[in-house]
């Protein structure tokens, strides 16, 4: 059944819009820069292989978003007092996933001192006008269902995340009515979007979270909220310019089973929109997103390299080759002393190189290539063909493992976090 349904939720943004305006009877979706990330988005989700019913999540998911959009807008015509709403400076809990911030969250919410975000509100932060002070909340029953249905696709997903209708929740689906927050990466593979996000500065989309935030204290109340996503770890200079005063509380835990909670989640979420995920391909280039280690555990290099004439040795110089272009993408860099203009890391103590413990399993094909003009034997030199295209080989993949688009060598740490140094 839901295979049918799928066919007339396309991920299409015209007809998401048009949706969108049909169930609220809307049309002024408000500033249009979401739409570049939205266009981005939807290309991303296209080139998944999605069975019906994960087509059908996604684009009602999308168009929910479109709809809050609708709808603050027309809240913040209908009451122009709202943008002066005085927002306190928050507390902001932004450690790493799966480091405790859910149970700190949960725990500061209960005190009457903060203005936390029930899963329902964060879903539904605006009411339609025809439900608009309806006793019980609509809202509610709607999320009722949605929970119930997310216990029946993924049972054990409580296990590690436990959702429920009232429980405390991160403001990303705020952030979502722009289309800018990572819940977007964290529910599909989206390495697109996701280099266009880290590239781009988040001010204007933490400033229509702040709008939202003004919007919810006029509708229910509240002072100062407490916020909490680890995705506020690469904004920290946002967060202060657009919530002047705001305190951040860090969480810690060992990056070793933080990484692996975080696998684990993200890939048994991922069966909300595909038959099968194969774990493997996904880990191809394994990227730890915590701590921006690369690892790469297999290499496969074919080379065109004429007529082979000992292929022992020829194997081995073109392993030797990738070792080094490998060594290139992730390890060698030459420092530079500003104030003599010498090298600054002249020994190896200074200069890293790839080790055995950096590299995986190589494998090392040539094609049977016969080419007569080159000289009489058909022979070609292999010095250097197995190092020129290694570290591009490598950028690729920590490009599809993670959006980032790294043009630079070596790939470090700092750049695939997108930390400034």
């Amino acid at each position: 059944m839901m295979s049918a349904v799928a066919s007339q939720c396309p991920l299409d943004a015209a007809v998401m819009h048009d949706r969108a305006r049909a169930d609220t009877g809307l049309d002024d979706f408000g500033a249009d820069d979401y739409r570049e990330r939205l266009d981005l988005y939807l290309s991303d989700l296209r080139g998944i292989d999605m069975h019906g019913p994960g087509i059908v999540n996604f684009h009602s998911q999308l168009v929910q978003w479109l709809k809050n959009r609708l709808l603050l807008t027309e809240l913040l015509k209908r009451h122009p007092e709202i943008p002066d709403v005085e927002l306190l400076p928050p507390v902001v809990i932004a450690g790493l996933p799966r480091t405790g911030t859910t149970h700190l969250h949960n725990m500061l919410s209960a005190a009457p001192t903060f203005r936390s975000l029930p899963y329902w509100e964060s879903v539904e932060p605006f009411p339609l006008a025809a439900e608009a002070g309806l006793e019980p909340d609509p809202r509610i029953g709607r999320m009722d269902m949605a929970v119930e249905m997310m216990d029946i696709l993924m049972p054990h997903f409580s296990l590690m995340h436990e959702m429920t209708t009232d429980h405390a929740h991160e403001e990303i689906h705020l952030l979502a009515n722009d289309f800018s927050t990572m819940l977007m990466d964290t529910l599909a593979h989206a390495p697109r979007w996701t280099e266009y996000y880290w590239a781009t500065d988040q001010t204007s989309s933490y400033e229509y979270l702040a709008t939202e935030l003004k919007a919810l204290q006029f509708l229910r109340g509240g002072r100062r909220w407490v916020l909490k996503s680890p995705q506020h770890l690469g904004q920290l200079p946002v967060l202060e310019r657009v919530f002047p005063g705001v305190i951040v509380a860090f969480t810690h835990r060992d990056p070793i089973p933080v990484a692996l909670s975080m696998i684990t989640m993200i890939t048994y979420s991922e069966r909300m929109h595909r038959d099968e995920v194969d774990v493997g391909l996904i880990a191809e280039a394994w990227v730890d997103m915590v701590t921006g280690e690369v690892r790469i555990p297999r290499m496969l290099g074919v080379f065109a390299a004429g007529r082979i004439v000992n292929p022992r040795t020829a194997r081995s110089q073109l392993i030797g080759g990738m070792t080094m272009g490998l060594s290139m993408a992730l390890h060698e860099e030459g420092v530079m002393d500003p104030a003599f203009g010498d090298y600054a890391n002249h020994d190896l103590a200074g200069y890293h190189i790839a080790s055995c413990a950096d590299i995986g399993s190589i494998e090392v094909e040539c094609l049977d290539e016969q080419d007569s003009a080159i000289n009489p034997l058909g022979t070609k030199g292999i010095g250097e063909i197995g190092i020129v295209g290694t570290a591009a080989a490598v950028a690729n993949a920590v490009y599809h493992a993670t959006g980032v688009r790294v043009r630079e060598l070596p790939i470090t740490i700092e750049s695939v976090l997108r930390v400034p140094v």
